[in-house]
């Protein structure tokens, strides 16, 4: 199998307030699951969280290199972002369109360096939607969400 195949979530108890992200590998008939989570955070960096472990797992893994990875996420937000958003954020020097600085820049620094490096394909899939891997995601996520309540 020439693709490798992930799924993320993040998520949040308040926003900000305990977090947890989550991630599942499908790469050589193996689905890998990873996750973690942080005592006070946000929604939406959990999101990017999940996904910079995702990509950090397909660049650190010899075998996974010259494949092509697709993203399955539930998140607009990261997906429109590394998708649309960052090339008019990096051209005005990290500023929103009401110039603005972009919230999460570290993340979203993380986020472009791996993304620029892989072959990625990013696809937005709807949560709570019976997705099995975006769903199996979403449990990992409220497991280390509960770690810090």
């Amino acid at each position: 199998m020439d693709e490798i195949i992930i799924y993320t979530d993040g998520g949040c108890h308040g926003n900000p307030g305990p977090g947890g992200w989550a991630v599942v590998v499908i790469a050589d008939g193996v689905a890998k699951q990873v996750s973690g989570g942080e005592s006070m955070t946000t929604n939406n960096r959990m999101e990017l969280t999940a996904a910079i472990a995702a990509l950090s797992i397909v660049q650190n893994t010899q075998s996974f290199a010259a494949k092509h990875v697709t993203v399955n996420i539930d998140s607009q937000y990261v997906k429109n972002g590394i998708t649309t958003w960052i090339k008019s954020w990096k051209a005005k020097g990290w500023k929103t369109s009401d110039k603005k600085p972009v919230k999460n820049q570290d993340l979203w620094v993380k986020l472009d360096e791996l993304n620029s490096a892989l072959n990625v394909t990013w696809k937005w899939v709807k949560g709570h939607a019976g997705v099995e891997y975006n769903e199996l995601c979403d449990s990992l996520c409220q497991k280390e969400i509960a770690k810090f309540e």
